[in-house]
């Protein structure tokens, strides 16, 4: 195998399982990291991001609902899941409009840089204060449905699948537990990937994509959605908090970086 499709595969298959564990998806580190490689074009690796972790979330999803470790609110997660979709639309045209309007490849991925770190850091600092932080238990389906549209709008425009903020989201406003709030997060990002790569297979907005990083990527994402859904039955709670914000700290630090890059 080419070392640098090598190189993909291992970053795909390691991000695919810690996004099966923490359920952020896998393409918040996929993303960013990929950008910082600069091994194709902005747009390229947003799609097979997506495609990616859609692959993840499917066996992710499938492997715990098998082993029953976490449990799926599926009227909270089903409503959620469909303003995800929605947002998901949206967001895809926000990126092809952003694409468009400043035709720079540059400009678009430091402006999604910039946009990840401030998720991101305002992620890591929630998870921090969580303990002090008093949760909601909301019941309301237009609520759900405004709330799944926010999140699929975000990340469907940086290309990341789900990322951190669904944990936030979903421990904040539904009081769920880590594992809980990753398993349904896992559930929302497989509903928002399907809605998005139909939205660009349609519309004919399909970037050119290397077909061995597409296959490597995507082998990558079911051998890490299994694997991680197999460690997260033997994991405690704790360790996934830790392993979060792990990750957390290091796709700053990469945002960072890609900010700069994408400047120069």
């Amino acid at each position: 195998m080419n070392p640098l499709l090598f190189v993909v595969f291992i970053v795909c298959f390691l991000s695919s399982i810690v996004g099966s564990i923490c359920g952020i998806g896998g393409g918040v580190i996929i993303k960013p990291v990929l950008d910082a490689m600069g091994i194709m074009s902005v747009s390229s690796i947003s799609f097979l991001s997506g495609c990616t972790v859609l692959s993840m979330s499917v066996v992710s999803l499938y492997k715990n609902m098998k082993e029953g470790s976490s449990k799926l609110n599926l009227k909270a997660s089903s409503v959620l899941a469909m303003g995800a979709v929605l947002g998901g639309i949206f967001g895809k045209m926000l990126f092809q409009a952003l694409k468009l309007r400043l035709n720079n490849e540059a400009l678009v991925g430091r402006t999604q840089a910039i946009v990840l770190l401030l998720i991101t850091a305002g992620t890591l600092l929630y998870t921090f204060f969580k303990e002090k932080i008093k949760t909601k238990d909301w019941d309301n389906i237009g609520i759900y449905i405004i709330i799944g549209l926010l999140l699929g709008l975000m990340s469907s425009f940086l290309g990341i699948g789900g990322g951190p903020i669904n944990l936030v989201v979903l421990v904040y406003f539904f009081s769920m537990g880590t594992k809980e709030a990753a398993l349904n997060s896992i559930y929302i990002i497989m509903f928002s990937q399907i809605a998005s790569l139909i939205q660009v297979i349609a519309a004919g907005n399909l970037p050119p994509v290397n077909i061995s990083y597409f296959v490597v990527m995507v082998i990558g994402g079911i051998l890490g959605g299994t694997a991680g859904s197999a460690l997260n039955c033997r994991i405690e709670e704790r360790r996934v908090n830790q392993l979060f914000i792990g990750v957390m700290s290091v796709i700053i630090l990469i945002n960072i970086y890609n900010i700069w890059r994408f400047s120069l």
